[in-house]
C-alpha cells in the first residue's frame, strides 16, 4: 500500500475542466449520482444545507473504495476505466455511466473544499481525506497531496459519503427546480436505483422519471416501437433504439422542447431536432427521450466531455443523425394527422354537428371552398373553443348539408314529401313525391274527385273556379287589387298547376329511372327547380279561399 495519497495535475487543467464545465450545479452533482451508480449503489441521498453552513453531502450505498483504489481510479485525472477494462460496475450487473475519468472535477465547479469519506465493502476500514481548491491551485508540483485519515469501522458499513463546502453559490437551494433538472439528465432511476433529495432535513423528495414531464400537459404520447411502426426508413441501429415522445397540446417553452438521447441512462444529447428545420409550427410541441446506449459502445468515443451532445462530424454519428432527422419528420406528419383527427371529434362534441359529413355531403365545388375555411379557423385561427365552434355552427346555418336544397327555402309540406329521395340522390322520385303531395292536397282541398290530374287542376283553379288563391288579399293601405290582377294570378295558378302535371308528373313518371339519371334528361337542378315550382303553388293553395 502506498503511504500517501496523491492527485496528479495541471492546475490549469483543473480550472478548465473543474470549475468552467461543471459551473452548473445539476450537472455537477449528476457526477456524483452517476459515481455513485457505478459503484452499485441502491440509495443515493442529496442534502442540501443553506441555513447556517451552505454545503451539500451526497451520501451512497455503494461498495466503496479502498486506500489504494482512492489513489488509483478516484484521483487519478483523466483514467479511461473501459479502456482498462472496467466497463461493468463491481456486481457486473450494471454498464458503468463514466468513461472519461474528469467527472470527478465536478466537485470544485461548485465547492472550493470537498471532504470525502469512504468504506469498502467488508474492509472494516474507513478512509477520509479532504481536497481543498486553493491549495490545490497552489501546489508547485504536478502533485497535490491531500491529508487523510485511515480508521477501523464496523465490517458491515460500506458507501462514500462526500461533502462539498465553501460553496460558490451565494442564493438558496430551490429544491423541486434541482429535482427536475437532475431527472433530465438521467434514465435510469427505477426500484434498484433511487436518488432523494431535501433540504434542511426536511422530507426527502425522490427524484424519478416522471418528473421530467410532470409539468408538461400531455396530448399525444408514442412509443419509439409503435412510432416507427410502417416507418420504412433504414438504419443499422434502427431496432436498438427504444424511448418516447410527448406532444403537448400548447406549444412548450423553448426550454422544454425536443428530444434527448440518453446512452446507458445517461444523457447525451441535450434535447433537439437533429438537423431538421424547427420553423414548423408542430416542433413547438414535440418533448421527450430516446436511448440509443450503442453510441456508447462504439471504439471512437462520440460523447462531449460535458455530456451536452454527440461529436455529429464523423460518418457513424453523421448517419445517426439523418435517421433521426427522418424520425423528426415522420413524427410531424404521424402528429397532425392525430391532432387533426382530435379537432374534429372536439368540433363535433361542441358544435354537435359531425363536421366530416357535413362536409362530404356538399357539392363538390362548395365543399372544396369550405374544408380549408374550417381548417384554417379549427387549427390556424386565434380563437378560443367557444368561437371556433360558434363560428362554425354560423358557417352550417349559412351552408347546410345539402345546401342546393336548403336554400330553395321549399315549402314544408314540399320539403317532407321530397327530402329522403332528394338526400339518396333519387332526384326524379323526389319531384313525383312533391308533385303528388300537391295534387293529394289539391284534392282534398277542393273536394274535386276527377281521375284526371290535369283536368282536376282545370277544374280547381282559374278565374271563378272551385278554389280562389287571391280572395284573401287587400292591399295594405285598404282596398282590393284589380280584376285584371286577381285574374291574371288565378289563371297563372292553373295553367302552372296543369304543366307541372302535364311536363313533369306524367313523363318522368312513365320513364325508367336510369335511364333519366344517365341521360341528364332530369338533373338535380331539373329536381330543384321543379321542387321550386311545386312550393310556390303548395303555398298559393295553402293560402286558397273556396269560392262557393
Amino acid at each position: 500500500m502506498s503511504e500517501s495519497l496523491k492527485m496528479s495535475f495541471d492546475p490549469a487543467t483543473i480550472e478548465h475542466l473543474g470549475v468552467k464545465m461543471y459551473s452548473k450545479l445539476p450537472n455537477a452533482i449528476a457526477e456524483l449520482i452517476a459515481n455513485a451508480y457505478d459503484a452499485d449503489s441502491t440509495v443515493v441521498k442529496i442534502k442540501l444545507y443553506d441555513k447556517g453552513e451552505k454545503k451539500i453531502v451526497v451520501e451512497d450505498n455503494g461498495i466503496g473504495m479502498t486506500f489504494d483504489e482512492v489513489n488509483d481510479y478516484f484521483l487519478r485525472i483523466g483514467r479511461n476505466r473501459r479502456k482498462e477494462g472496467q466497463s461493468q460496475s463491481p456486481s457486473g450487473k450494471r454498464k458503468v455511466t463514466g468513461k472519461k475519468g474528469l467527472g470527478k472535477l465536478s466537485f470544485f465547479g461548485i465547492g472550493n473544499t470537498i471532504e470525502v469519506e469512504t468504506i469498502k465493502e467488508k474492509s472494516g476500514k474507513k478512509i477520509t481525506f479532504k481536497l481543498d481548491w486553493d491549495e490545490l491551485l497552489s501546489t508547485k508540483d504536478r502533485d497535490y497531496q491531500p491529508k487523510f485519515r485511515i480508521s477501523d469501522c464496523p465490517k458491515n458499513l460500506k458507501g462514500t459519503n462526500i461533502i462539498l463546502k465553501n460553496l460558490q453559490r451565494k442564493t438558496d437551494f430551490d429544491k423541486n427546480e434541482l429535482a427536475t433538472s437532475i431527472s433530465k439528465l438521467f434514465n435510469l432511476f427505477d426500484n434498484k436505483f433511487a436518488v432523494y433529495l431535501s433540504r434542511n432535513d426536511d422530507l426527502p423528495l425522490q427524484i424519478d422519471e416522471k418528473l421530467k414531464y410532470e409539468s408538461i400537459e400531455i396530448d399525444f404520447e408514442w412509443q419509439y416501437s409503435s412510432l416507427i411502426a410502417g416507418f420504412d426508413v433504414l438504419y443499422e441501429n434502427k431496432e436498438k433504439i427504444n424511448g418516447k415522445i410527448i406532444a403537448s397540446p400548447k406549444p412548450l417553452k423553448p426550454g422544454l422542447r425536443g428530444i434527448t438521447l440518453f446512452a446507458n441512462g445517461r444523457l447525451v444529447n441535450a434535447p433537439e431536432f437533429y438537423g431538421i428545420s424547427e420553423s414548423s409550427h408542430g416542433f413547438s410541441y414535440f418533448t421527450g427521450w430516446l436511448e440509443v446506449d450503442f453510441v456508447d459502445d462504439w471504439e471512437e468515443d462520440v460523447i462531449s466531455t460535458h455530456r451536452q451532445s454527440l461529436n455529429w462530424d464523423i460518418p457513424k454519428t453523421m448517419l445517426l443523425q439523418e435517421y433521426l432527422k427522418k424520425l423528426m419528420s415522420h413524427l410531424e406528419r404521424v402528429w397532425r394527422e392525430k391532432r387533426k383527427e382530435k379537432k374534429k371529434k372536439e368540433l363535433n362534441s361542441k358544435t354537435k354537428l359531425n363536421v366530416t359529413n357535413w362536409l362530404n355531403l356538399l357539392p363538390k365545388e362548395i365543399r372544396a371552398k369550405m374544408e380549408p375555411i374550417v381548417e384554417t379557423i379549427d387549427e390556424k385561427a386565434e380563437l378560443s373553443d367557444e368561437e371556433i365552434a360558434n363560428t362554425v355552427q354560423n358557417l352550417h346555418e349559412l351552408i347546410p348539408e345539402y345546401p342546393n336544397y336548403h336554400w330553395r327555402h321549399l315549402h314544408q309540406e314540399i320539403r317532407e314529401a321530397s327530402e329522403n329521395d332528394y338526400k339518396n340522390k333519387d332526384y326524379y322520385r323526389a319531384f313525383l313525391e312533391a308533385a303528388k303531395r300537391y295534387i293529394n292536397k289539391t284534392r282534398i282541398k277542393s273536394g274535386n274527385e276527377q281521375i284526371s290530374e290535369s283536368g282536376m287542376m282545370g277544374d280547381v283553379y282559374g278565374r271563378g273556379k272551385a278554389l280562389s288563391v287571391t280572395k284573401k288579399y287587400k292591399k295594405p293601405r285598404g282596398g282590393d287589387f284589380s280584376e285584371s290582377t286577381k285574374s291574371n294570378i288565378e289563371e297563372g295558378q292553373k295553367f302552372l298547376s296543369m304543366g307541372i302535371v302535364m311536363g313533369g308528373r306524367n313523363p318522368v313518371s312513365h320513364e325508367e329511372i336510369q335511364d333519366l339519371r344517365e341521360s341528364d334528361l332530369f338533373s338535380e337542378k331539373d329536381c330543384l327547380d321543379g321542387l321550386s315550382l311545386l312550393s310556390h303553388l303548395m303555398k298559393r293553395l295553402e293560402n286558397s279561399e273556396n269560392n262557393g
